[in-house]
């Protein structure tokens, strides 16, 4: 359980480091991001560079104690490289050029770019690789921010292009399976496919997809360009990049792959994030100033699978931010919260956001630990008070590694691409639907991994899929083999690979171990709410509804109210034919948790719980002081077992 920050050398006067350096070993920070957005700097004029201050402000920082994460400078070109090379800005759907004076000014697809990006990381590599201070690279900042992914320019069209000719090797394979034959669009030759935009109608769907896998892979390939080079010259450092959170424009599961990075790192944002995301204004308005109990929780949880059990909070909210619609003040003692969260989800360092509030440009309104006026901010004070815990107390200075949840929650990112290319329904997303099932098993004090669908789901208990678009080849073997409870969510093996309805109907290859078929789909409109009873429990369905005919092998667990079946099962299978509301959800995983054998607690509203080792943690995110759920006998290694908002507490069972 480690403590970082994120530090700007170049904001400041020389003067200051060495008593910034100083404060942060003081406070108990032991690791210190920098330089990711300082190209301008390490580079004036093209290929004149200038590496003394950074050679003194690793050396400022090395000299404390501290060590180092260097970032590669990439998501902010300087001024020369962009009046060089014009065509690297990036391009929007309406051929619109974005201009300079901001962040994430490039184009992803301009080999001229890739090109300048590796010889600054090369020269960067080269000069620190051995630094024994500098542990860690991240490559870029936040990849794909700022709606720069997708990418129009004539670049993405060339490499689109070469993409599409090396996955269907012939014209005449694409236009068949992307069902070209449709709208008369097919096409002579891979060099007539422009990229898909600005059309009358609906686009070809597959073209879409195809367009959303494409630019997903140049986001790894550009981040594995920097990779390979950093590898070389510094093979003992970790790799990492910082994600961000709720976020699928790309896969990270394929990003992740084939040791591209060492760690998940990411950055999370609970208030500003709560505020943006797909949440009812009840609850936007309950978790204002505490951030809504799973929004970070999702995210540790799916970026410790990506990192395959290693993974960082590499910006951490220390109070309010600046982008969000409205920016509240964090209630006293969620930063403190937070940083015992990460911990308690596997985090092996939490670093903040950042060392000093700028008192200048962009990100003026965002806090950091410290004031302009160099003084402990509010959430500073907090990050103290976590530091001195922690050095305070074996327990917590030694957590075991995070061991296997027992529920599995499948998330996919094609699947979230195919329900954005057709919704069908305004209100159906995918990412929200799986936070919905996330949140149930977390009300019910349940620990969760977030999984592909490729990986090893033996071992879970229970398995949980909100839905799967397209069914791997080997999915439907893995529930077949499976001793665990499964719980299938809809539009589950509705679309082939290439986008189209299976032969067999929906749920495809799903049906030889539930043998039922979807005939029809309902858009339900907010006016339309078809209800149904689970286990004596009333709900109604939201945004989507399946009418599903099932073999009489299959048990029909709940109706709706015209008859149609709301939920099946066979054996140890149970299929939503609809998104339930949240009732009709929590009767859903419980009967599902309960034929599972695990243990359900009814949490008090907005108190969370997640184990680590033989230590549980309890947070209280709700408007009321509550109990934690302790046995009699724990032993508080943390705090004590009433909890008021905000607060945390930790206990090991006798």
């Amino acid at each position: 359980m480690q403590l970082g920050v994120c530090y700007y050398p170049e904001h400041w006067p020389e003067s200051m480091w060495s008593d910034d350096a100083r404060r942060m070993a003081e406070l108990g920070i032991t690791h210190v991001r920098i330089a990711e957005f300082a190209w301008s700097r390490m580079e004036p004029r093209a290929g004149v560079y200038d590496w003394a201050w950074l050679d003194r402000a690793i050396d400022t920082l090395a000299s404390a104690g501290l060590k180092i994460v260097l970032g590669t400078p990439t998501a902010s070109p300087p001024k020369w490289l962009v009046d060089a090379m014009p065509d690297i800005l990036p391009v929007r759907a309406d051929g619109t050029t974005m201009h300079y004076g901001s962040r994430r000014h490039y184009d992803m697809s301009s080999e001229a770019y890739r090109r300048e990006c590796v010889r600054i990381t090369e020269a960067m590599v080269r000069r620190y690789g051995a630094h024994p201070a500098v542990i860690a690279w991240q490559t870029d900042n936040e990849l794909a921010c700022h709606d720069t992914v997708p990418s129009y320019s004539k670049a993405a069209s060339m490499r689109f292009r070469a993409w599409l000719a090396r996955r269907y090797e012939t014209i005449g394979q694409l236009n068949e399976r992307w069902g070209n034959v449709f709208w008369s669009m097919e096409y002579a030759s891979f060099d007539a496919i422009e990229l898909p935009h600005l059309t009358p109608t609906d686009l070809n769907p597959t073209h879409l997809l195809d367009f959303r896998r494409f630019m997903s892979d140049e986001v790894a390939s550009f981040h594995r360009e920097q990779v390979d080079v950093l590898r070389q010259y510094a093979p003992h450092a970790d790799m990492l990049h910082n994600f961000m959170g709720l976020f699928t424009t790309f896969d990270h599961y394929r990003f992740a792959s084939n040791g591209s990075i060492d760690i998940a790192a990411w950055d999370s944002y609970p208030i500003a994030r709560t505020e943006v995301i797909a949440l009812d204004e009840d609850d936007k308005a309950r978790y204002a100033r505490t951030g809504h109990p799973d929004v970070s929780a999702f995210d540790h949880d799916r970026y410790r699978g990506i990192g395959k059990g290693r993974f960082w909070v590499m910006e951490q909210e220390a109070g309010p931010v600046n982008w969000a619609p409205w920016n509240p003040v964090p209630a006293p003692g969620m930063v403190r919260l937070w940083a015992y969260e990460a911990f308690a989800h596997g985090a092996e360092l939490v670093s903040y956001f950042r060392w000093r509030q700028a008192p200048f440009a962009q990100e003026q309104m965002h806090s950091g630990l410290n004031l302009p006026d160099n003084t402990l901010s509010p959430g500073g004070r907090e990050v103290m008070r976590v530091a001195r815990e922690i050095a305070q107390s074996d327990t917590l200075c030694q957590l075991a590694k995070g061991t296997r949840a027992p529920v599995a929650l499948v998330f996919d990112y094609e699947t979230q691409w195919i329900f954005e290319i057709q919704r069908h329904a305004k209100g159906f997303d995918y990412q929200t639907l799986a936070f919905e099932y996330y949140r149930t098993l977390r009300e019910m004090a349940l620990d969760v991994d977030i999984v592909s669908a490729g990986c090893d789901l033996s071992g879970y208990a229970l398995v949980v899929v909100p839905g799967l678009a397209v069914l791997p080849p080997d999915f439907v073997a893995k529930i077949a083999q499976s001793d665990a409870q499964w719980v299938i969510g809809p539009r589950t093996g509705s679309k082939t690979s290439d986008f189209s309805i299976p032969a067999q109907l929906p749920p495809g290859t799903l049906q030889s171990v539930l043998p039922a078929k979807v005939v029809e789909v309902d858009s339900l409109r907010p006016t339309l709410k078809p209800a149904a009873t689970l286990d004596g429990v009333i709900g109604i369905a939201l945004h989507w509804r399946e009418h599903l005919e099932a073999s009489d092998q299959v048990e029909v667990l709940a109706h709706f109210d015209d008859h149609w079946p709301a939920v099946i099962a066979k054996d140890n299978v149970r299929y939503a034919a609809a998104w339930f509301d949240a009732p009709l959800h929590r009767a859903l995983l419980e009967g599902a948790a309960r034929a599972a054998g695990l243990a359900v607690t009814h949490l008090p509203q907005g108190m969370r719980v997640r184990r680590r080792g033989d230590v549980t943690f309890a947070f209280n995110f709700g408007p009321h002081t509550a109990d934690a759920p302790a046995p009699a006998d724990a032993r508080f290694v943390l705090g004590e077992r009433t909890l008021a908002t905000a607060d945390a507490c930790a206990w090991i069972a006798s």
